[in-house]
Order: C-alpha cells, then sequence, then structure tokens
C-alpha cells in the first residue's frame, strides 16, 4: 500500500521536532558541564587564594617574633624591627608605616563605634574603601605605608600561581595591660578578582 504525500509529510515534521529536542537537550547538558567547569574552577582559585592568604599571617607572625636581620630579604627591618622594642610611633601609626598600625590606645569598647559616627568611614586599616591602608600596587621601595607583601622582612618564598603577591598588615592592640597584634592578610588566587582575606590575633609569649 503507498503512502500518500501527506502521511510523508507528517512523518518529516515529527522528525524535525525529535531532532529539535535533541538539539535542546545536547546544548542544555553542554551548558551544564560548562557551568560545573567554571564552578569548579572558581573554587579552586578561592581556595589557592585563601592559602596565599594563610601564608601570608603566617609571614606576620614571623615578623612579629623575629630579632634582627634575616639574610635574602627584600628590605632591612630598620630600627622599627624587631617588634618587640618598637611598640611606640613613628614605628606604628595611623598611616601604617611600613604594614604596623597603631590607632589610639583601643581600650574603650567604644572606639571604632564613636571613629565610625564621627568619620562616617570604618576606621579598620584593612577594611575595603577610601580609608583602606592596602596599596593599590605593591610598593617598590622599602619606605612604604600599607600592607608588607610576602616575604619583604622575612624573605619568606613566593606563592606561585597566584597573580599577585599575599599581603599582610599588623596592627598594635591594647586592652588594659594586655598588649597582642591583630594581624591581617590578603590573598590572591590566579585570577585578580579572586580575593580572600583572613584575621589572626597574636600575642608574644
Amino acid at each position: 500500500m503507498k503512502r500518500s504525500i501527506s502521511q510523508r509529510g507528517v512523518s518529516l515534521i515529527i522528525v524535525l521536532i525529535f531532532l529539535v529536542i535533541l538539539s535542546g537537550t545536547a546544548a542544555f547538558t553542554v551548558r551544564r558541564i560548562l557551568f560545573g567547569e567554571d564552578m569548579a574552577r572558581n573554587l579552586l582559585d578561592i581556595e589557592v587564594a585563601r592559602q596565599a592568604a594563610e601564608a601570608a599571617l603566617r609571614d606576620a607572625e614571623r615578623d612579629i617574633m623575629l630579632a634582627g636581620g634575616v639574610t635574602g630579604a627584600t628590605c632591612d627591618r630598620g630600627a622599627d624591627r624587631p617588634i618587640k622594642s618598637a611598640y611606640s610611633e613613628p614605628n606604628f601609626g595611623a598611616t601604617c608605616p611600613r604594614g604596623q598600625c597603631r590607632f589610639g590606645e583601643q581600650t574603650p569598647a567604644a572606639y571604632y563605634a564613636a571613629s565610625n559616627f564621627a568619620a562616617g568611614t570604618n576606621p579598620e586599616p584593612w577594611w575595603p574603601g577610601a580609608g583602606t591602608k592596602w596599596a593599590t600596587t605593591p610598593p617598590t621601595t622599602c619606605t612604604f605605608v600599607g600592607g608588607v607583601p610576602l616575604g619583604m622582612f622575612t624573605a619568606t618564598p613566593g606563592v606561585k600561581g597566584v597573580s599577585r603577591q599575599p599581603e599582610y598588615m599588623i596592627e598594635y592592640m591594647q586592652r588594659g595591660d594586655d598588649i597582642y597584634f591583630r594581624n591581617t592578610a590578603r590573598g590572591w588566587g590566579l585570577d585578580k578578582n579572586t580575593e580572600v582575606v583572613l584575621q589572626s590575633y597574636f600575642k608574644r609569649g
């Protein structure tokens, strides 16, 4: 029995519908796979940035504990380091000279709140924005203000596979008779837009 021309036309339409469905399914699958790869890549880059920031925190602690100069360091530790004998200004100051910050005694709990309301900005040196002490580019000399690149005073080897070496700032803190340091570090991944900021509190024994 011969098929009519109309029957052959219906078969063609059905086949085309199936092709459209299969093409849409394939495109959706490929898109999901690519999205998963992007997610995995981003998570890996965040982990790289986090580990770089961790390395900078450890470097800040080493900077606090070291006595004297370090062979192979980019910059001489100078009179402002070792930090144990250099708590006072100008070694620690509001401009964070060579990565060492200090904002008054910081004993009253209302210190930061009062500063926020008076200035309309966050006084934390590590906070992003107009009042931040982080430099937009790494320092090129040993006389600088803001963050300290990894190994500048300690000769710690740089981190591989990052767009920029991690940096840290050491902030003098005082609560009553207790003196300790708040270390803030930021690290980057392979992508310069991937950034992680970590903090730790450190007290010398």
